[in-house]
């Protein structure tokens, strides 16, 4: 039907085309010939008959095989004086047909004609345009929002893992949608609003189709950057339509992704004002809490933003619950790796809880990400199952990134590298109390030259001085390596240093680890969002203040690096052991790192 629609356009641009070369012919075809070259045939002896219509003459030839034609004459008197004599002598017929003008009617058909097919056109050309997802050009003010329909593929609370917490505050407002009774009878007022919050990649959006597919009610779902328009009043409108077809069909769930698109602080940023993006959010502000009656519709929304949310949207009676959707523990992670693994073969070697322990920080996005590139590492070598080898290669292809084998590296560079990579390591091994090297490398793997791969014991929540003071020294332990055994220091440490300077200047201002400034808290954590962060560092401590906290950080980086250059000048061998190694095999695993560094 479409394709036909498609040919139809064409059929019809054709005959409007051909209607206008029909006019346009229509109105020339009495100038076949000129009226000079008429009087030239007549004087000759060529013409046999003249039949004179007003202002045009039906001349025939005497030869047959010239056809006979129109000419316009500008002139009748003066036409007539040239033609008298010959009509006398009988050398020419003349006839003269006075011209009748056709019915009114048969004038206008053309026009028309042509006027139909036009307006035929133009509303073809509409209902094409408007075509698809409804009437375009007049529902800009329509809710963009789908309903969801139950398939076979529909995501249940078993689907979602490491989240056992999450999913009992969600399961209530399945229960209340399931059996309101129950709820009403001890005066209970389920929450109108669940508002999603966590880092991107931790299961929010899975845990609103969860409920979607538990609950068994209709769902609505709607990105929040779907209300905002160049059209303004278009976003409120909108809103509007949208908990309208919610109302038609409660209970039900909405569920707003990306909420913080549209639910920004008002009257924010340089320009502030009230722009169309407020104007979408105070009618928000309306549905959700208004004078209006909105029974039985459960919004959800999930941001990773709630800082920049405005104030009314976060006060009961709207979100009434905010559900905190965090990292996973080290239990999580190993139950968002089984969820992940149905369907793939994983070979006895994989041991998932020894993979949840060497993944910490990795959300569930970032698991399922890992094992898929296991799957796709193994299928590449042809093999039938997958292995811990493959799954090991991917966690650090996704901390990392992909090694770069083909990368032509100078035996200087390659020794140097050696070196400051085995600096990291001894430090790690010497100084920290909480983890064990992995693995070190010296390939290039995406923008690191090499790199020390350390896998802590356990999940911390919480870090003390000393383990922030062991991170420092840790990060220190390249550049300190260098400059010990080469003499000379070089750029490859620019991302440690900033990483020991970041850990050390947060020390000093953030957590009153300073025994010179104590327990005070430099800088806003409300600083300004919406114009930068550059622009938005708020200073609420003086120049002078500004200077002692640079000489703190610029103490703990000297004292940590004084600390990791005696511990290398102590464990000189073991650096040159492993240095040498790693310049021969380009690889270390943590079990032969723990060989070397106790034979050296």
């Amino acid at each position: 039907m479409k394709h036909f629609k498609n040919i139809s356009f064409y059929i019809i641009l054709t005959v409007i085309l051909l209607a206008f070369l029909v006019l346009i012919q229509s109105g020339t075809d009495t100038k076949k010939q000129r009226y000079s070259d008429l009087i030239r045939d007549i004087h000759d002896g060529k013409v046999q008959e003249i039949v004179l219509k007003g202002d045009k003459a039906l001349v025939q030839y005497k030869d047959k095989k010239q056809k006979d034609q129109y000419v316009f004459i500008p002139d009748t008197a003066v036409f007539m004086d040239e033609v008298n004599e010959l009509i006398r002598q009988e050398m020419l017929d003349f006839d003269s047909d006075p011209p009748q003008a056709p019915p009114w009617w048969i004038q206008i058909v053309p026009i028309l004609v042509l006027t139909v097919i036009i307006v035929l056109f133009w509303v073809f050309f509409l209902q094409q345009s408007q075509g698809g997802g409804g009437n375009r050009v007049m529902s800009f003010g329509k809710s963009r929002a789908k309903m969801m329909v139950d398939d076979k593929k529909k995501v249940t609370f078993r689907d979602v893992a490491g989240a056992d917490e999450e999913k009992e505050e969600l399961m209530e407002i399945v229960e209340f949608l399931k059996d309101s009774k129950r709820f009403l009878e001890l005066g209970a007022r389920i929450p109108k609003g669940v508002l999603l919050v966590g880092p991107p990649g931790t299961g929010k959006t899975l845990l609103a189709k969860a409920v979607s597919g538990e609950a068994g009610v209709p769902f609505f779902t709607i990105s929040g950057s779907d209300f905002v328009e160049m059209f303004v009043g278009v976003g409120a409108s909108r809103v509007r339509d949208l908990f309208e077809q919610a109302k038609k069909n409660s209970p039900c769930i909405v569920f707003i992704d990306e909420i913080d698109a549209v639910g920004r602080h008002r009257g924010e940023g340089l320009g502030g004002g009230h722009d169309e993006r407020e104007q979408t959010l105070n009618q928000l502000l309306v549905e959700m809490d208004g004078f209006g009656v909105n029974e039985g519709v459960i919004i959800l929304a999930a941001t990773n933003r709630p800082d920049i949310l405005d104030p009314a949207l976060l006060r009961p009676g709207r979100f009434d619950r905010r559900v905190v959707v965090g990292l996973p523990d080290i239990k999580g992670r190993e139950e968002i790796l089984k969820v992940h693994a149905r369907g793939k073969p994983l070979a006895e070697d994989v041991k998932l809880g020894e993979l949840a322990k060497s993944t910490p920080g990795f959300t569930g996005a970032d698991l399922e990400n890992l094992l898929n590139e296991a799957a796709l590492l193994a299928a590449r070598v042809k093999k039938a199952m997958i292995t811990m080898s493959e799954v090991k290669e991917a966690v650090f292809k996704v901390i990392i990134g992909p090694e770069k084998r083909s990368r032509v590296i100078s035996d200087e560079e390659k020794k140097l590298t050696a070196y400051h990579e085995a600096g990291h390591a001894i430090a790690v091994k010497a100084v920290s109390t909480t983890d064990k090297v992995d693995r070190i490398s010296i390939i290039p793997s995406g923008m690191a030259g090499g790199f020390t791969a350390y896998k802590p014991d356990e999940d911390k929540d919480y870090d003390t001085k000393a383990h922030l003071l062991e991170k420092i020294i840790v990060s220190l332990g390249g550049r300190a390596a260098e400059e010990v055994v080469l003499g000379e220091i070089s750029t490859g440490a620019y991302s440690d240093l900033k990483r020991a300077n970041g850990i050390a200047r947060s020390m000093i201002t953030k957590y009153g680890m300073s025994d010179k400034l104590g327990n005070l808290v430099f800088g806003n954590e409300s600083d300004e969002v919406f114009i930068g962060r550059d622009l938005a560092q708020a200073r609420n401590y003086s120049e002078e203040v500004a200077a002692q906290i640079d000489r703190e950080v610029k103490h703990i980086i000297d004292s940590c690096y004084q600390r990791i250059i005696g511990i290398l000048k102590e464990n000189i061998n073991k650096l040159h052991a492993i240095a040498n190694v790693l310049i021969e095999k380009e690889k270390i695993e943590g079990s032969e790192f723990e060989e070397l560094y106790a034979n050296a």
